[in-house]
């Protein structure tokens, strides 16, 4: 029986690298291994999904007009589809995480999605939001804050490396642009 899962972390806890491990085993045993990525993040070129120890791999594009639905059930007319992977699935939309939910229940198809739980401002991202309340298994991928304890927040920082506490909840970025850390130093910075 197929579920939806869902993984969930701050930044560099290694999401991306977990998925594509994961979809290379399914690969690797002759299994069909579909993986979708937001199409707004395109860091690593389009239609890549890559991590910062070098995996990478290619990967379908979802964005904000995306049924994933449709798109799944459309690739299973080329055959069997053992997995279906989502990176970035912070980014999904309520609808296309009850789309995902179509996918498991009636397509019989697992879905695997990667995301963030939450922002720079610490509110959970639409898609996480959902993700959280629909999915049947979650587990959460842990990264460490600078002063060691476990990070489960993310901090944006401006051109000059000052913390920011508002602007738009999407702004691609990487190690330039965010740090995680515990709720602590997080709160010390963004909640004074």
């Amino acid at each position: 029986m197929a579920q939806l899962y869902f993984y969930y972390s701050a930044m560099n806890a290694g999401k991306s690298t977990s998925l594509l491990q994961s979809a290379y085993n399914y690969k690797e045993r002759g299994m069909r291994a579909e993986i979708f990525t937001a199409a707004l993040d395109d860091r690593y070129g389009t239609g890549k999904v890559a991590s910062r120890i070098g995996l990478k791999a290619e990967a379908h594009l979802f964005n904000a007009r995306s049924n994933m639905f449709d798109e799944i059930k459309s690739l299973t007319q080329s055959g069997k589809i053992d997995c279906v992977f989502i990176d970035e699935a912070q980014f999904l939309s309520k609808q296309q995480v009850m789309q995902l939910t179509d996918v498991v229940d009636n397509l019989n198809v697992p879905v695997l999605a990667y995301g963030l739980r939450t922002d720079f401002l610490g509110e959970t991202f639409e898609g996480s939001h959902y993700l959280l309340a629909w999915s049947d298994k979650m587990f959460e991928l842990k990264t460490v804050c600078h002063c060691g304890r476990k990070a489960n927040f993310v901090v944006r920082r401006d051109d000059q490396g000052n913390p920011v506490n508002q602007g738009a909840q999407v702004q691609v970025g990487g190690n330039d642009s965010y740090e995680s850390m515990c709720r602590r130093h997080f709160r010390e910075l963004v909640w004074q």
